[in-house]
């Protein structure tokens, strides 16, 4: 399966977010792709990014290994990552990993859009 990226702009109580959402498989063979977004991202000045994984099928250690990347990325910048997933398969990945406790993981976009930092 192949990797989909759309991202927009929205406006939340502390600021303009960026929403990257993203559908399919986050793999060895797709992750590149998601780290190029993330990086040309920052690149044009959006520190403040929601990665929506609700389309998410499948994650692997490499792109665990990109949304770290995007974190520290923002973080050089003052900036915040946040993860939207509600998929209980993926959460557990989060949560046998630890990552539970570095991003910031919400339900909606919504609620990750309104968060303050």
């Amino acid at each position: 399966m192949d990797l989909s990226l759309s991202t927009r702009n929205v406006s939340g109580p502390s600021g303009d977010r960026t929403v990257v959402e993203v559908g399919g498989e986050i793999d060895v063979y797709t992750a590149p792709k998601l780290r190029e977004q993330l990086v040309e991202l920052v690149n044009d000045g959006s520190y403040h990014l929601v990665v929506d994984m609700e389309g998410v099928d499948f994650l692997d250690s490499t792109g665990l290994g990109v949304l770290v990347g995007g974190l520290k990325r923002v973080r050089a910048h003052e900036g915040s990552l946040r993860l939207v997933c509600n998929q209980e398969r993926i959460l557990k990945i989060f949560r046998i990993t630890g990552l539970t406790k570095v991003f910031p993981i919400h339900t909606t976009v919504d609620e990750a859009v309104a968060a303050t930092d």
